[in-house]
């Protein structure tokens, strides 16, 4: 398998994203969150990030570790919340396949959330994504764009781990 071509995202442009995504948010005068809910793993710094930007509380979900007690299990407690008129925004680091999204939305509204009181957001969006989220500070189409980002967090992983990640999703690269 060919090494993949990585991207690195610098902290200044991660920090000018997530100010974006902190715009669009106060921006949104129709829809007002009470939480920031960071999605484990890479969603995590950004929600922290955001949560401070927005002076919003910030929860988190570990999708990631497929942990159900820090993951399926929370959701649960998260969908009863938004019945009751708590409204979240999920955030992750990049919408590539919509799979992460994908994932959350059922099991929430498995749950009986009210999906109205959930939002997402990313700063990457992938455009042929299955998904949508309803902020982002970048776009990009897969299509054309095959490089493998490497966020701020991830920076300080051994080289060799973070081409094993790009490689285990050979489709999103070129």
């Amino acid at each position: 398998m060919p090494t993949p071509d990585l991207t690195p995202i610098e902290q200044a442009r991660f920090v000018a994203d997530t100010l974006a995504i902190a715009e669009q948010l106060a921006a949104d005068t129709a829809w007002r969150a009470d939480f920031i809910v960071g999605i484990g793993r890479g969603g995590l710094v950004p929600g922290t990030f955001l949560s401070h930007a927005t002076g919003l509380p910030m929860l988190s979900v570990d999708y990631s570790s497929q942990e159900p007690a820090f993951s399926a299990d929370l959701l649960v407690q998260l969908a009863r919340r938004t019945a009751g008129g708590t409204r979240l925004v999920f955030v992750d680091d990049i919408n590539d396949s919509g799979r992460t999204i994908r994932f959350i939305r059922a099991a929430l509204a498995d749950a009986g959330a009210d999906m109205a009181a959930v939002r997402f957001a990313t700063l990457i969006d992938n455009v042929t994504s299955t998904e949508r989220v309803d902020y982002f500070a970048q776009r990009i189409d897969r299509t054309v764009f095959k490089n493998w980002f490497v966020f701020p967090w991830e920076a300080v992983a051994p080289a060799e781990s973070v081409v094993e990640d790009a490689q285990a999703v050979p489709e999103r690269l070129g």
